[in-house]
């Protein structure tokens, strides 16, 4: 994520109160989708956010102002897309229309990352300047969605195989930083300042070991090594567990830093903000794959955390005192996943009430986070 874009999430929440193939690998379940939350929310979802014809895309700006895509949002809905053809739910001609949006916005045609934001502008939604460059999550959401894609529904008229792998080669040249082999923010981090900084919640080792298989490549499983180690440094640093929106990580040997407050993005960069939120829903897709003691001792100490807690608020500094009081289903959702991933039935009924009873129609964040970790 750039600057601006975590300012939009910051300001208009606050005021209103950047895995293998066997993650989602059951057996496609045939004619009838199959009943659950999972497909309620995200037919809500998609109503909700999706918008255009034949280049789909997911708007993020809540109804205010002018329409705004995130490559993060498209990756999402990439995602959901695949996700949701698994519980039976015809989307294959969504998954295109969505796919086309991210062919006609990459950042050039010789470059298959995603440009990190458009704005409508005269009719239009465009790129320009900074918004050119990519933002690392959002193509690896992407990159997953296409290797889902090819599981889902083959390669024949699409070779999504070929565009994953080839998307893979770009996000390894351009958004891997080559000491730490680490995910950079995106493909604009070319000092060393720039490259240091790592998102706590790119550290998607389910992903990294995923890409090993599809790209046959040993650098993939070399990053999901480094990862995993960057998670075991990060849940030892409090005994809450809590990983902050963002650390400075440098050497092949990952010497950690912290940042300050509003060092990269906002006043929650060394806390448990908007980004770092996610981190519960990404180890939990990891376990899912691995079963790694790494990553089930690391989300386990989280959860004992939110254990101790009667609700999940919104923002958290790393000793775990609550920021704000409020609730949101961005912080909300991940937890519930983690501990369903996890068996831990107890703590996923009681922070579940909390959750919205349908899709919220004008906060595609937390919306978006509720429905796809719903899939997890």
């Amino acid at each position: 994520m750039q600057k601006l874009r975590l300012r939009v999430w910051l300001g208009g929440l606050l005021v209103a109160g950047g895995v293998c193939l066997g993650l989602w690998g059951q057996a496609a379940i045939p004619a009838q989708a199959k009943s659950s939350q999972a497909v309620t929310w995200y037919r809500q979802w998609k109503k909700a956010y999706v918008r255009g014809g034949q280049q789909k895309y997911v708007q993020t700006n809540d109804g205010h102002g002018a329409s705004r895509v995130y490559s993060e949002g498209q990756g999402y809905g990439m995602l959901a897309s695949v996700l949701a053809a698994k519980r039976g739910v015809k989307t294959h001609t969504t998954f295109n229309q969505l796919y086309r949006y991210y062919r006609a916005h990459r950042v050039s045609k010789a470059n298959p990352l995603m440009q990190w934001q458009q704005i409508k502008r005269q009719g239009k939604l465009t790129s320009v300047g900074s918004e050119r460059n990519s933002a690392t999550d959002g193509d690896l959401d992407i990159a997953y969605a296409l290797i889902l894609a090819d599981k889902q529904w083959g390669s024949r008229k699409i070779n999504y195989r070929q565009a994953a792998r080839q998307l893979l080669v770009a996000i390894q040249r351009s958004e891997i930083n080559p000491t730490t082999h680490l995910p950079m923010m995106g493909n604009w981090a070319t000092t060393a300042n720039d490259q240091r900084k790592l998102r706590t919640a790119d550290l998607m080792t389910g992903y990294f070991r995923a890409f090993a298989k599809v790209s046959q490549k040993a650098k993939w499983t070399r990053t999901a090594n480094q990862s995993q180690k960057m998670v075991k440094k990060l849940s030892a640093q409090h005994k809450t567990g809590l990983f902050p929106d963002f650390t400075y990580v440098t050497g092949k040997h990952l010497t950690r830093r912290s940042v300050r407050p509003n060092a990269i993005e906002s006043a929650t960069d060394n806390q448990v903000g908007y980004n770092a939120c996610r981190v519960p829903w990404r180890l939990a897709q990891t376990y899912r794959l691995t079963h790694d003691a790494t990553t089930k001792r690391a989300l386990t100490k989280q959860l004992n955390f939110f254990q101790r807690r009667s609700k999940v608020t919104a923002v958290y500094t790393l000793g775990g005192r609550a920021v704000y009081t409020y609730q949101n289903a961005a912080f909300t959702a991940p937890v519930v996943t983690a501990a369903r991933v996890l068996k831990r039935s107890t703590l996923q009924r009681k922070f579940a009430k909390q959750l919205p009873a349908k899709i919220q129609k004008h906060d595609y964040y937390s919306a978006t986070l509720q429905m796809i970790t719903a899939f997890a």
